[in-house]
């Protein structure tokens, strides 16, 4: 990688969101997961698999709906690959990210069709995965279609039947802890600093 591209995003990241150690152990992080392509000219980064790796082995992160959309959420111009101004972006959001960064970025992850909106369906498959399965008689689906309920009455402050991004929003500042209420798109930030940390 030329200098001078990682030289600008130390600079834009040392200015705006993590300092330039951090910027600089993110970028060494990146260059160690990284396999260099056999194609001349394939793209430098982190396909699909090898970022979901990374999200269920250093985060821990085990729904394979949400590390797909939190890939999709990191590849920002949409070439199924990860480069590392993308790498050091998204992982900025975690170690940084202002409240309103991470909401933006935790409702786009929840949002699966890319709407604007989560709807009650997106809502039921995310919560579906969040609840153990109870041996009854009753419909399994009974418990997560009560959960949506429950949820949207918390959260749908315009009363559609759908969140918006402001409704989101609103209820996050009302209660943070709503933040990642459809399943974890965050990863412990000490976990991070550990993995950071074995690569020096």
């Amino acid at each position: 990688m030329e200098l001078n591209i990682i030289t600008s995003i130390i600079t834009f990241f040392f200015y705006f969101t993590v300092n330039k150690i951090e910027v600089e152990c993110l970028i060494k992080l990146f260059h160690t997961l990284v396999v260099e392509p056999s194609d001349r000219h394939a793209t430098i980064g982190l396909d699909r698999n090898m970022f979901r790796n990374i999200l269920h082995v250093t985060f821990g992160m085990t729904d394979d709906m949400i590390m797909d959309r939190v890939f999709r959420a990191f590849d920002t111009d949409n070439d199924s690959c990860v480069s590392v101004t993308e790498w050091v972006e998204g992982l900025s959001i975690f170690l940084r990210g202002t409240l309103e960064e991470k909401m933006k970025y935790c409702f786009e992850v929840y949002d699966l069709n890319g709407d604007g909106y989560i709807s009650r369906e997106e809502m039921f498959h995310m919560l579906k995965n969040s609840l153990l399965k109870q041996p009854s008689e009753e419909d399994p689906d009974e418990g997560i279609k009560d959960l949506v309920e429950i949820t949207l009455k918390k959260m749908d402050y315009d009363h559609d039947g759908k969140l918006s991004y402001t409704d989101f929003e609103k209820a996050v500042r009302d209660e943070n802890l709503l933040l990642e209420a459809f399943g974890p798109c965050l990863p412990d930030i000490k976990v991070f600093i550990f993995a950071c940390k074995k690569i020096k």
